[in-house]
């Protein structure tokens, strides 16, 4: 795995980077947006793609 292509996803509640993904920047321009489980929140909310 490429280190250019490793993002971090993020909660849009807490702010906390949960997960670490990659995604192939050239077939996917927009920031990734994915439902998961945050460990803080204690609940399924959204993530967002963060900065680097």
């Amino acid at each position: 795995m490429s280190q250019d292509r490793l993002i971090k996803l993020s909660c849009k509640d807490c702010k906390n980077v949960n997960y670490w993904t990659s995604k192939n920047k050239k077939l996917v321009t927009k920031k990734i947006e994915l439902s998961k489980y945050c460990k803080l929140c204690r609940k399924r909310t959204d993530h967002k793609e963060g900065k680097k």
